[in-house]
């Protein structure tokens, strides 16, 4: 018996230990793999990585993580600019969490690739005006019109405000319209249900290069890809995903 009872001690103890140094083991690896990911991505800040799954150093054994989570701050991604004008060279994308899983990482573990990785982010209203905002637009002689706001419009919808001159005098207040917000590719589309009513007879095509607008979305980390969009209270919320994401290297 007090063999036995020494032999459980040991086990407990070597268990513990084991616990010890396997959590040591992978916060480890999560400060070493958000630190190559800055670096491979020319991120501003440091990204938050956690590796999911128990224990890490069977998985390492594997050669295989189950699932790595990455979360980046205020994500500077490219965007080509715009359809109507030539637009912002970067915008600002908020809180983008990705879960990347079945990563599998080379024998010197300079690189690491996701199987498969999907992730959700949201674009301010303020950066998307960027993309839909451009000088005055010439819509007929003597009414000129812009866009001066977005903001959701409930139900899945943005709201685009537009503000007119007309023969030189503004109109009392924006006119607002509902817009359907889409992907295609890798752009956020934008496009009025309907046409708004500037107190004159517009074409509908004039009328859409106020309205309507696009914002292209490129090189986002690991050539993870734009799925879907909604509106959102604080912007628009976007879903990203992709397959052999590359996580660093």
């Amino acid at each position: 018996m007090r063999a036995l009872r020494i032999l459980l001690i040991v086990t407990v103890i070597l268990g513990g230990l084991f616990v010890i140094a396997d959590r040591v083991a992978v916060g480890f690896a999560e400060d070493e793999a958000a630190d190559k990911l800055r670096t491979s991505e020319g991120l501003a800040g440091t990204p938050s990585v956690s590796i999911k799954g128990f224990p890490f150093l069977t998985q390492v054994v594997g050669g295989e993580l189950d699932e790595v989570e990455v979360g980046i701050q205020n994500l500077e991604a490219d965007t080509g600019g715009t359809a109507q004008n030539t637009g912002p060279d970067k915008i600002r994308i908020d809180d983008l969490t990705a879960q990347m899983r079945g990563v599998a990482f080379s024998s010197n573990y300079s690189s690491a690739t996701a199987a498969s990785a999907t992730g959700t982010a949201t674009i301010s209203y303020d950066e998307l005006l960027k993309a839909a905002k451009s000088e005055p637009v010439q819509l007929t002689n003597g009414v000129t019109a812009e866009v001066v706001g977005l903001s959701d419009g409930g139900n899945g919808k943005i709201k685009v405000e537009v503000e007119a001159t007309v023969l030189g005098a503004k109109l009392p207040q924006p006119v607002s319209v509902l817009s359907t917000i889409g992907v295609k590719g890798d752009t956020v589309t934008a496009r009025a249900d309907a046409l708004p009513n500037l107190g004159v007879q517009l074409a509908e095509d004039k009328a859409r290069t106020v309205t309507d607008f696009q914002q292209r979305i490129d090189g986002l980390p690991g050539g993870i890809k734009l799925d879907k969009v909604e509106a959102a209270p604080n912007g628009v919320d976007i879903t990203v995903r992709g397959s052999d994401v590359s996580l660093v290297g």
